[in-house]
């Protein structure tokens, strides 16, 4: 009988005797490498082409809005008005990063590793979601602290000055957050339901551009109330509503805010309140249905 001639190699394979750091830290890594892939940092140079361009713009018009109020002493835009003119680009900056953050990894599918313990399914979706608002969020208020710099060092009051300079830069970084929210939550939920990244940006884009005919129809009817109520319609003129209510004129001076949404300013700031938490947890359901797939 012949001897058996089976050998079995040592390829060095071990067990893991590491630190295990819990569900906490693989939140937190997951939120950074969504943070590092909406600016392509980490990622090839094609991948960072985008994103920066983006930035670059919101820079230089911010540098410039700086320029123009040094030499001239006049205030051009407030800061919560640079973040309605750069509304236009956050639209096309959350159709390009949202489907990069989700939908390749669901054409990839790599999920069940990301859902393998301890990361919950919710975690993934509340991670990516914390990733795209701190991006929108950096994207707009970086600008405005540029903007700030310039006034704070140019100014003629002193300390008073910087001062007054600071209480107007604050609400202007809040309402970048409130845009950060309101569009990252839209534009995850959309590009969470494709694995196909044209497909989820063309939709993200449709839901912010498509909707804002609706307003400016709404806006003629011969109704005053449907008027006041006519930002409703869309996510992009929601956020302005509750801005111009919340705002007043730091967004838009004189009386052109009561022109424009009445006494209706609680009710866009309870609907942009619905419209993100239903967005959420419509995320948070979808990724309980990926999971269980």
């Amino acid at each position: 009988m012949p001897e058996p001639t089976g050998v079995i190699h040592d390829i060095g394979y071990q067990r893991y005797t590491g630190l295990r750091l819990g569900r906490r830290h693989v939140f937190g890594a997951l939120y950074l490498h969504g943070l590092r892939t909406a600016f392509g940092l980490g990622r090839s140079a094609k991948a960072k082409i985008f994103p920066w361009l983006v930035v670059g713009i919101v820079v230089v018009v911010a540098a410039g809005l700086t320029a123009v109020r040094t030499q001239t002493g006049q205030v051009v835009m407030t800061y919560a008005q640079f973040a309605d003119a750069m509304s236009w680009l956050v639209i096309f900056f959350v159709a390009v990063v949202g489907p990069e953050l989700v939908s390749r990894d669901l054409r990839s599918g790599v999920l069940p590793l990301y859902f393998s313990r301890p990361l919950p399914r919710g975690d993934y979706a509340l991670a990516k979601l914390g990733a795209l608002a701190s991006a929108l969020w950096l994207l707009l208020g970086a600008p405005q602290l540029v903007m700030f710099l310039g006034a704070a060092f140019t100014t003629k009051t002193g300390m008073h000055g910087v001062w007054d300079e600071l209480l107007d830069l604050l609400p202007g970084l809040l309402y970048a957050a409130l845009w950060a929210v309101v569009f990252s939550s839209v534009a995850l939920l959309i590009a969470s339901l494709t694995g196909k990244r044209a497909f989820a940006a063309g939709g993200i884009v449709a839901a912010f551009l498509m909707t804002t005919p609706i307003v400016g129809t709404l806006s003629i009817m011969p109704s005053r109330a449907v008027n006041e109520l006519a930002m409703l319609a869309s996510p992009s003129t929601l956020v302005q509503g509750v801005g111009l209510y919340t705002l007043g004129d730091l967004l838009a001076p004189g009386a052109s805010a009561e022109q424009m949404i009445g006494d209706f300013g609680p009710v866009y700031l309870v609907a942009a309140g619905v419209l993100v938490a239903g967005c959420v947890a419509l995320l948070l359901l979808r990724y309980r249905k990926v999971a269980a797939r």
